[in-house]
């Protein structure tokens, strides 16, 4: 297989990541062109989806091989083990994504040593998480502060619960708090070592239900017995709720499979490199992707 991948433009805690894929598609035998664009390559590998700084170069990669029908596999952090295990996906990330995870077990989930707690909406708050809005996942979709207000106002049309505004940590806007009733923003902590967020666990063991489009804030909200309101598009539709009106009896179905199934979406370093996701993307690519 011919694949174009492009390490250059990846933020710095890509290269390691970078380098173990590169390791395990040598092994595998794979045309590889590093850093460099060609005509005749199969597959494009790139990091994230977010076209935001060094990573926005991606993007002209991402539109080349869409718009030709040809597959990019993509990279990114993945939310199970933050900034230790990764996601990779084929044209797409979160739920846009297909992981090559049709086939799955009970037994890779347990690795994770994540606890699903039962489920809790005993808490008050209705915490509305945002996010960056110039990744391609945020597609066709309003700006971030409109995109909360229309948030805000149909939960209005249901309850008078207290709302929590949580904007993404490098995608900070200006909500009017005096503009609507019994609603606050609060700003995340960050660890500017990462750029992630540090105290939102803490919030969750006050809150009612978390309202969050695509990102990695929901899952986390449903590992913590937290009901989410979700779009398709977030890797949690298919245990989370998509509609506002029933945010006073939320679904809280099963969960189990569901993670199963999510654990094959992420992967330690040292899996990378022995080839374990190569295995799959690979084996879908051609039967689904490359002509």
């Amino acid at each position: 297989m011919k694949i174009e991948i492009h390490p250059q433009f990846g933020p710095l805690n890509s290269k390691p990541i970078f380098d173990a894929f590169i390791k395990s598609l040598q092994d595998a035998g794979e045309t590889l062109y590093i850093n460099k664009s060609v005509d005749n390559a199969d597959v494009a590998v790139i990091w994230s989806v977010l076209w935001n700084g060094r990573m926005g170069q991606y993007r002209r990669i991402w539109d080349q091989y869409r718009s030709q029908g040809k597959p990019v596999v993509v990279i990114e952090v993945g939310g199970l083990k933050r900034n230790t295990t990764f996601k990779i996906g084929i044209n797409g990330i979160n739920r846009s994504a297909d992981f090559a995870n049709q086939e799955f077990d009970d037994q890779r989930w347990k690795k994770f040593n994540i606890d699903l707690k039962p489920w809790n909406p005993s808490g008050e708050i209705i915490v509305i998480c945002g996010q960056h809005d110039t990744s391609e996942q945020w597609k066709g979709m309003p700006r971030m502060q409109a995109w909360i207000e229309e948030q805000i106002n149909e939960i209005r049309q249901y309850t008078t619960r207290p709302i929590l505004v949580r904007p993404h940590p490098r995608n900070i806007f200006h909500l009017d708090e005096n503009k609507f009733k019994n609603v606050k923003v609060k700003l995340p902590k960050r660890d500017y070592k990462t750029y992630d967020d540090t105290d939102f666990k803490a919030l969750l063991d006050r809150s009612w239900a978390v309202i969050n489009h695509s990102s990695n804030p929901a899952m986390e909200s449903v590992f913590h017995g937290i009901p989410v309101f979700v779009s398709e598009r977030s890797l949690c539709y298919e245990v989370g709720n998509e509609k506002l009106s029933g945010i006073n009896t939320p679904a809280m179905p099963n969960r189990l499979q569901w993670a199963h199934k999510l654990s094959y979406t992420e992967w330690w370093q040292d899996e990378i490199r022995q080839g374990l996701p190569w295995q799959r993307i690979k084996k879908r690519l051609e039967e689904k992707y490359i002509k």
